[in-house]
């Protein structure tokens, strides 16, 4: 019979419980976003144009932790939807940079509600929530000195 307390056992485990959340986080954002004609991956980056817009794709991957080859599909895929333009950067012509359309623009004002109905999900007050969000983004950036250290070592 196997040891039980040899830390093996998924109900223990903090990354499966941190996985398991995310997807549970999208199933409930999936109605809100379908509304608005979005996926999650594109729902964020559209939250990366709504703070700044006419930023480079390289400046939105950094925000997202997302590589270009998984970040440019999505924009073109916001682009044909007509809510952002992509343009060579003219000062740059490596570069290009990202910016929204009117009809992204308005799309930021039907996307008001999303927050206020995943809080309400959520069922934590606001305090609490933005405590919550505080330790997970502290354990990330805690994950993410871990990880950059290892892969120093191995070059």
């Amino acid at each position: 019979m196997p040891d039980r307390n040899d830390g093996l056992n998924l109900a223990d485990q903090l990354c499966f419980a941190v996985y398991s959340a995310a997807h549970a986080f999208n199933r409930v954002y999936k109605p809100h976003l379908d509304r608005l004609g979005l996926t999650y991956p594109q729902y964020l980056a559209m939250l990366v144009l709504w703070e700044r817009d006419d930023v480079t794709v390289k400046a939105i991957g950094e925000r997202l932790a997302l590589d270009s080859g998984t970040l440019t599909p999505l924009l073109k895929r916001l682009e044909s939807a007509g809510l952002v333009r992509r343009l060579r950067d003219p000062a740059d012509e490596r570069s290009v940079r990202v910016s929204l359309t009117d009809q992204g623009r308005k799309l930021r004002d039907k996307a008001r509600g999303v927050p206020i109905a995943m809080a309400c999900a959520i069922g934590r007050s606001l305090p609490e929530i933005s405590q919550l969000k505080d330790e997970l983004a502290a354990l990330r950036d805690a994950l993410d000195v871990i990880a950059h250290e290892a892969a120093a070592e191995t070059v």
